[in-house]
């Protein structure tokens, strides 16, 4: 019966997404805000009499620190006690929805394309001659994260063979010689 409202509910909505029959997603936020987080939420074998598994393990929670989404997931569980025993899943997501600057309100972003060295050689004074050029990450516009974001799974990992690598046998006009090419796919 909860399912049959769930998708009544959000039906259109674009924020919502049904995994399965039992797994929901739910983007907290608007498109491009630097605030929004993902919910998601699955149902337990003895739900609802039993917690549902909630998680903020998907890709588009990269830039959000570990302690916020603790925090965020410590206040759902206190939620969650005071609904067991009913159906909460739409309750749960009201309530992140109505709550999102409090539980955000601690939030810096992390930039998941900087590396430990960068962030070591920023913090030390720098010894080196000027003459010596730093490298520069390659910094994703928001349609190339949107884009790789697209490409991942719920739990915010790529599908299985996506850095595989392609070999193509080709003939050349000499007998008895091949050319084989490699692409590979990064």
């Amino acid at each position: 019966m909860e399912l049959e409202a769930l998708r009544s509910i959000y039906e259109g909505d674009e924020s919502f997404r049904e995994l399965s029959p039992v797994s929901f997603q739910y983007r907290i936020g608007e498109s491009g805000d630097p605030k929004a987080f993902l919910i998601e939420i699955s149902w337990t074998e003895t739900y609802p009499q039993t917690p549902p598994i909630i998680s903020m393990n998907a890709f588009f929670n990269n830039t959000i620190s570990s302690a916020v989404k603790q925090s965020i997931l410590a206040k759902l569980q206190e939620a969650v006690e005071v609904n067991l025993g009913t159906a909460m899943t739409y309750t749960l997501f009201e309530y992140a929805k109505d709550n999102k600057e409090q539980f955000m309100e601690n939030h810096h972003p992390v930039n998941s394309t900087t590396s430990i060295s960068n962030i070591i050689s920023v913090e030390t004074p720098s010894i080196a001659p000027s003459s010596k050029k730093k490298d520069k990450k390659e910094q994703l516009s928001k349609a190339q994260k949107r884009k790789l974001a697209d490409k991942t799974d719920h739990k915010g990992e790529l599908p299985r063979g996506w850095n595989w690598v392609d070999v193509v046998k080709q003939p050349l006009n000499f007998p008895g010689m091949s050319v084989y090419v490699f692409t590979f796919s990064i």
